[in-house]
Order: structure tokens, then sequence, then C-alpha cells
């Protein structure tokens, strides 16, 4: 994707991550990499997008999710006053969606109409801050997507995109390589996490263009002990990823798919859902490893892993799970970093007892220092450990460094769950 992609995305979500690691459905947004933003209304490639959107819209639960990126579409085309209609509806749903930083919108920041959406999401959803820094990674160009820790014994790992590489983290805050940069060949790193049995560490590469896409095995040292590629042709993205027993399960963004990959038997297995999924990205698993969760652009989908059947989680009324990129179980509720509403946040959703609905929602991190460009975390001991600064915003789609005067050590905050029983 065009660097040009790469800033729209940016743009859009304020403080917003590369597009291969969230953001909406690549079915309907990847157009507008080739799609410049235009007043007159005649762009033909955008019209698509919105028809796409429009088609979807009767098919999503959390309708408020769809009318903010129809909105956005809308004001790329110039149609400011079609923007606002679908904007107006958006907001007064309540759900924290917050167009404020958008440059697009910068011809009519000062109207009236505008003004007072912006007003009626900061004066129900205000800041809230209630982290603290856990610890401080001081190298510069890491540019990390994934965190994952290591329960047993509290040692903490970073996948780095930029260095194509992972460090640890021990629990003294001793930092170390590993994976060394280049010592495998592996492309950058998406999705980390631990396997509670044997303490080893699986990763998800993502590369930008699609291509190579691997899950990979390392053994507690660091070294690597197999690698998976794609299932089936084409291009692919493996996102996010938890771990079962034998069984890993993973978001293939780009393909948007979902897979269950069995370690004894070294297979793929697509799982099936009750809509189509858009651009899935973050996963968790139930504490009984019964019910998988996956976030897409629009929701979060639960899978009974039992009968293998999926439905749509509801979200309740005033709430969005839309654009989790990180999502995690926690005692009976989700954690999630939703990057890709407006303003960043951190929140916790308790669940009904089926899990098929949000019945409480707690804010637990938003509009301050600590979710400027936030992107995954881990749950330790009752405290979710997210990185804040990730600075993905500095990278292109080469993986290089954009500015590297404006790099800074990387932040991992770290909040108290709520008990929600």
């Amino acid at each position: 994707m065009s660097m040009n992609y790469r800033q729209r995305l940016v743009c859009f979500f304020k403080a917003c991550k590369r597009s291969r690691l969230y953001v909406f459905s690549l079915l309907v947004l990847l157009p507008c990499a080739v799609a410049p933003a235009t007043k007159s209304g005649d762009n033909p490639v955008l019209a698509g997008q919105i028809a796409k959107l429009e088609k979807i819209l009767p098919t999503i639960r959390d309708r408020a999710a769809v009318l903010f990126f129809l909105a956005y579409d809308y004001a790329r085309m110039g149609n400011f006053d079609r923007s606002l209609t679908l904007l107006k509806e958006c907001i007064e749903a309540d759900e924290g969606f917050d167009p404020s930083g958008d440059p697009e919108y910068e011809p009519i920041k000062k109207r009236s109409d505008f003004l007072a959406l912006i007003d009626r999401v900061h004066r129900i959803f205000p800041p809230v801050h209630r982290a603290q820094i856990a610890f401080v990674v001081p190298e510069r160009d890491v540019i990390p997507e994934g965190l994952a820790v290591d329960s047993g014994n509290g040692t903490f790992y970073m996948g780095s995109l930029h260095r194509r590489s992972i460090l640890r983290i021990d629990p003294h805050g001793v930092i170390a390589d590993f994976v060394k940069v280049g010592h495998y060949d592996f492309g950058p790193v998406c999705g980390i996490k631990v396997d509670p049995q044997d303490h080893s560490v699986w990763a998800n590469t993502c590369s930008n263009s699609g291509a190579h896409a691997e899950l990979l095995h390392f053994d507690r040292n660091g070294k690597l002990l197999d690698r998976f590629g794609a299932p089936t042709p084409g291009k692919h993205l493996f996102n996010d990823l938890v771990i079962v027993q034998n069984k890993i399960y993973l978001t293939d963004s780009l393909a948007n798919a979902v897979y269950q990959f069995d370690s004894r038997t070294r297979t793929f297995a697509r799982i099936s859902f009750s809509r189509a999924l858009h651009y899935p990205n973050g996963i968790a698993i139930s504490g009984d490893g019964r019910l998988l969760y996956v976030a897409d652009a629009f929701g979060v989908l639960e899978v009974d892993l039992r009968s293998m059947s999926a439905q749509e989680v509801d979200p309740g009324p005033h709430n969005t799970l839309a654009q989790a990129d990180g999502l995690y179980w926690y005692e009976g509720s989700l954690v999630a970093v939703q990057n890709g509403i407006g303003s960043a946040r951190v929140a916790q959703f308790r669940l009904s007892t089926d899990g098929l609905k949000v019945t409480k929602a707690v804010i637990l991190e938003y509009r301050t220092e600590f979710v400027t460009l936030p992107t995954t975390g881990a749950i330790l001991n009752g405290e979710f450990y997210f990185m804040g600064n990730t600075q993905l915003d500095n990278l292109n789609d080469e993986n290089k460094i954009v500015n590297p005067q404006k790099l800074e050590p990387i932040r991992v905050g770290t909040v108290k769950l709520e008990d929600l029983h």
C-alpha cells in the first residue's frame, strides 16, 4: 500500500497505526490507496467504496460504526452536508466515535453544527486517566505492535515491526534480544503470545505486501523451532493470535479469515462466521477455553469452539466494540484497545453469562498521553499492560523510519482491571 494510504489512515484515526495492522476491512478500504480526496464528487473509486459500506450497513449490528466510516468517505468526496448528516446519526448514538482529529474535516471544523457534534462527544466522554508507567523501552526504533507476557514468571515479550525482531523484558526491567535482528529472516512481527505449558513463544508476521505471512514458534531461549506459511495462495496478513493447549487461533486481516492451527497435525482450518469479517484483528479466548472472540472493524463475534457456531456480540446501548486492535479475556469481561474510533481508548466490557451481550462498560484510559498510539497489551495479576506510543505513524510501508528525530522511547502503561461481577 502506498504512503498516501498510510497517511490517510493516520489522519483518520488521529493516532493511528499502519493499515495492515488494524483499520477497516481492506475489502472496503483498499481502493483509497489510489483515491486522493476530491471536491468534485466524481471519484468513482470512492463512490464504489461508499456503495460497499452502504450495502453492508443493514448487516452490521453496530450501525454507528459503519456510519462513522461512511461519513468520512463523504467528506473525502467533498460532500460535507451528507457527511455531517451521517456523523450526526453516528455521534447521537453516544458510543464514543470522535472525528475531531481528522484533517479531512478541516474545511468545516469551525462550522457550528460540526463543533456541536464534537462538543457532545467530549462532554459525554471526558478524558479518563487511570494508567501509570510500568516500564520504558529506551530503544527508539523498535516500532512495536505486539506485546505478550509469560504469566508464570512475569517476563514480557515485545515484537518489532521495524527491526523484525523480538525483545524480552524480565521482571526486573532488564531488556535484551529474544530474537536478534535478521537472525531468522522473517517479516515484521505483529501478534505474539507465550504458551504457558512450555514457555515457548508463538508470533505472527505481517508483511505490508500480503506476502510471506508466517506463524513462528520459538523455544523459551529464542531458538526458532518451526515456521508455517499461509494455507492458501493470495495475500495474507497474520495479525493476532491466542493459544488453547495444542491449538493456535489467529486472525488473517487481508484474507478476512480466522484459522485454527493444530500444532500436532501442523494444519490450518478456516473458521466459519455468522457474517462476513471485515479486517479481523484482535482475538481472545474465554478462561475455560470454550469461547473464542474475534474483533473486526465493526464489532466482536463469539465462536463456541464445541459446536463451532458463531454469533455477534451485542454491544448494548451506547457502547461500541468496533476497532479493537488488542482484545483480551478477564474474568467474564473483554478488555479492548480501540484505536479506530477516533480518539483511542482502553475499555473493559462485562459480558452476560452466555458471553453474547455487553452488560457493563468501563473506560479505563481515554484522551491522555497513555493512549496517543496504543496497539496491544497483556494481562498480568489483574493489571493490563499496554504500549501507549508505538509510533507506527513514523514507519512507512517499506518498514523504514520516516523521521528519526521524532522517535521516542516506548512507554508501557499499566491499569488495574475492574471487578465487574
